[in-house]
């Protein structure tokens, strides 16, 4: 067979989408926090993260096949019923900054994460890997990456509590522009299951 005929029987390739799961916090949530860490972001050298693209990614897939995509709201409900959220919401209180050397990123995170919250990210897991899905492993550590690239690295320190409230999580596209990822929702997933 020729090059240009093994290439006619090749499948056609089937199109992704780079995605995840986050807890995605509204507009003023977010200006809130860009303004509490300004100061560090500024003093760390780093590039700050736009408000609009702060998030809390709770499980990332990496490239899912796009007849794919809709399975994945339905392993979404399922996930925030196992987590057998109080009210159906989860409050995070983001109290802490922290350098991380190795992404040098800047990243606001609570001091005392809910415990939900990692069930919640837990459950994501868990339901995708059984769906055959391949999620990132790392362990789980809720955080909001403020500024990355990161030059003038800083200890630790305390942050004045910014909280946000969540009562949905949602599906993220990332796309990776020559400025940086740009994110998108391509749907939201209430945290509130009905009991049957």
């Amino acid at each position: 067979m020729s090059p240009a005929e093994l290439g006619a029987a090749a499948p056609a390739a089937v199109k992704s989408r780079r995605l995840f799961f986050a807890l995605w916090p509204g507009a003023a949530q977010r200006e809130r926090l860009a303004e509490t860490v300004h100061a560090a972001v500024r003093g760390s050298g780093g590039r700050p993260v736009p408000a609009a693209q702060m998030h809390v990614t709770l499980a990332f897939l990496g490239s899912v096949p796009v007849p794919r995509v809709a399975e994945l709201t339905d392993l979404a409900g399922a996930a925030a019923h196992a987590a057998g959220l109080p009210g159906g919401s989860i409050e995070l209180s983001l109290d802490r900054l922290e350098h991380w050397r190795r992404p040098q990123v800047l990243c606001a995170l609570p001091a005392r994460p809910p415990a939900v919250l990692g069930a919640l990210a837990a459950g994501l897991i868990e339901s995708l890997r059984e769906a055959g899905f391949a999620p990132d492993l790392k362990p789980f550590r809720p955080h909001v990456t403020v500024a990355r690239k990161v030059t003038r690295p800083s200890e630790p320190a305390a942050l004045p509590p910014v909280r946000w409230r969540f009562d949905a999580f949602a599906l993220i596209e990332s796309l990776t522009l020559e400025s940086g990822p740009v994110y998108s929702v391509v749907e939201a997933c209430s945290l509130y299951a009905e009991r049957g």
